[in-house]
């Protein structure tokens, strides 16, 4: 969308737009707005000592000088006091697509010219996946961005299995910006080239782009009950391709094993796995058998994962995604997130996009982004993650710009009771969230239509330049004006700066990404004629990509080539 004069009109390229865009305008004079800098009353009159009055209490507004000032003051005391490592500045959140004002980018920078902090790492979106994946498979970012582009699946596909659907709504934004709503185009494309859909999930509306898609009304979490049931009867039956199981992957036999039930005499069997799921027993076994006679995608959705042993599912679609034969074949094989954030399947050449520099955190205390209140609640015990051992730091002091916790974390009565717990809680926020009222020190910040900035979802097929289309509203600041001022207070603002003001860094960002756009394919104009352009839009590679072709290809050469030494 493009505003003009308050007026929104559709941009010619966005094949199913976003309704989402019709908010805008309202969003930047909404009675929400955050207009001066505000503290909390109890905060503002006793310091850290006051928490309980944490989410209750009114807020004072004050001026910029008095709430930059307090804020370095704790930021200084508890570097004293307590080191870089009880600064929790994770800050999880999106904010905004243009990524110079990437709110956590800026946060992220800025704490590490002050000294480090505690950071968090993986997302809520899909944690355990990236987890798991790289014991597996390979890490779940760049396997993302490999996977079978739609006009290949729309081409090939004969039948697309979708664990957890494939929601359009999951499909309307994109960290750095959704500007080409493909998903319906491609579904449809594919409707019509004879794909048959399979939506898997206790919800009929997860793939409602495909009116005839069959629905099979699984329980939720119960996704790997089945996805097991399915690789054993392609086992039992002799329906799993042998010869690429033997050339392309390692753990078979314990596998096979496991299912058979010849360890815990547990047969994973369609009757086994319909008791837990609800659905039908021969439904469970003819599904198995029609994965095996027909070109297959088995895509499995990012909200699978997210439950308590999440990770199993995606570990059960790869053992049988592999059974079946067809990783690395056109229209075939697996995805993880289809319809996810816009990404998945895109047919347009990408690259990452100007990016803002972070710098090293010199801190090394990182912990799961979703375990933010057991951290908060339990300082200084131990947990096990990804196999190892590790220590939640005593946080004194939390600093957020871009998100909203209160809307991503679980359990928020829990999360509440967590968030009294530190001494100091600071945002940047554009509006009166949740999160801004259960903080101590708010600062308003600008946003999107009121600065300017460089749109880029890295994946997506679009760089935007991003025009500011009013003055910043009441006395918001960029986020990175804020920071210069802070850092300026604490001793760093050349260092931070760079000597450079917001539009010098655009340029200079754009710039920088020039030669990393040239090895993937793709010419960027000069940074002034890319502005006055407005909008650049990347071809289709000459080729369509496949995901894991390669992989296919090189395990195949390399097990004949064996073969060949045997002999």
């Amino acid at each position: 969308m493009r505003a003009r004069s308050w007026r929104l009109s559709r941009c010619p390229w966005d094949k199913n737009p976003s309704r989402i865009g019709q908010s805008l305008p309202d969003a930047v004079t909404s009675q929400t707005r955050i207009r001066r800098p505000a503290v909390r009353a109890g905060y503002l009159q006793h310091g850290p000592a006051s928490r309980e009055g944490r989410g209750k209490e009114p807020f004072v507004e004050v001026s910029w000088e008095v709430a930059l000032d307090l804020l370095a003051r704790e930021l200084r005391s508890v570097k004293a006091r307590c080191g870089n490592e009880a600064i929790y500045g994770g800050s999880y959140g999106w904010a905004s697509a243009g990524r110079f004002h990437h709110a956590q980018s800026q946060l992220h920078r800025f704490l590490k010219g002050f000294g480090g902090y505690t950071a968090s790492t993986n997302t809520y979106s899909s944690a355990a996946g990236e987890r798991i994946l790289p014991h597996i498979l390979g890490p779940l970012s760049p396997l993302h961005r490999q996977h079978t582009h739609f006009s290949e699946l729309a081409r090939e596909c004969q039948l697309f299995v979708a664990i957890g659907g494939l929601p359009l709504r999951n499909a309307q934004v994109n960290g750095g910006g959704a500007n080409d709503h493909m998903l319906q185009y491609w579904l449809d494309k594919m409707q019509a080239n004879g794909t048959r859909f399979i939506n898997i999930s206790p919800v009929r509306n997860d793939l409602s782009a495909v009116p005839d898609a069959e629905w099979l009304a699984i329980r939720p979490g119960t996704d790997t009950a089945l996805l097991l049931a399915l690789s054993y009867v392609l086992i039992a039956e002799s329906l799993y391709d042998q010869a690429f199981v033997a050339s392309h992957t390692v753990g078979f036999a314990p596998y096979r094993a496991y299912l058979l039930g010849e360890h815990d005499g547990v047969a994973k069997t369609p009757a086994w796995a319909a008791a837990i799921t609800g659905l039908d027993v021969q439904r469970i076994a003819d599904l198995a058998r029609e994965m095996a006679r027909h070109r297959t995608m088995v895509n499995i959705s990012w909200s699978i994962q997210r439950a308590r042993q999440g990770e199993q599912a995606y570990w059960a679609t790869v053992a049988l995604t592999a059974l079946l034969g067809q990783l690395g074949t056109p229209g075939g094989g697996l995805g993880f997130g289809y319809a996810c954030t816009n990404l998945a399947g895109a047919v347009r050449k990408a690259f990452s996009g100007p990016r803002l520099p972070a710098g090293e955190n010199a801190v090394d205390s990182v912990i799961p982004v979703a375990r933010l209140s057991d951290m908060l609640l339990h300082p200084g015990e131990t947990y096990e993650f990804d196999g190892q051992q590790r220590r939640y730091p005593d946080i004194r002091l939390v600093y957020w710009a871009g998100g909203n916790t209160f809307h991503h974390h679980q359990d928020i009565n829990r999360l509440c009771e967590a968030w009294r717990r530190p001494e100091t809680v600071v945002v940047h926020e554009q509006y009166w969230t949740a999160q801004a009222k259960f903080s101590d020190i708010v600062l308003p910040a600008t946003t999107s239509l009121e600065r300017e900035d460089i749109g880029s979802g890295g994946h997506d097929g679009f760089m935007i330049a991003m025009s500011a289309q009013i003055p910043p509203v009441g006395e918001a600041r960029d986020d990175y004006a804020i920071f210069c001022d802070l850092a300026g207070r604490l001793g760093f603002g050349e260092a931070f700066s760079e000597g450079r003001d917001a539009g010098q860094w655009l340029r200079h960002l754009y710039e920088e990404s020039r030669p990393r756009a040239q090895e993937e394919g793709i010419a960027l104009p000069s940074f002034d004629d890319f502005w006055q352009q407005g909008v650049l839009e990347y071809s289709a590679p000459e080729r369509p990509q496949i995901f894991l072709a390669d992989f296919r290809a090189r395990s195949a050469a390399l097990s004949a080539l064996h073969a060949l030494r045997q002999n």
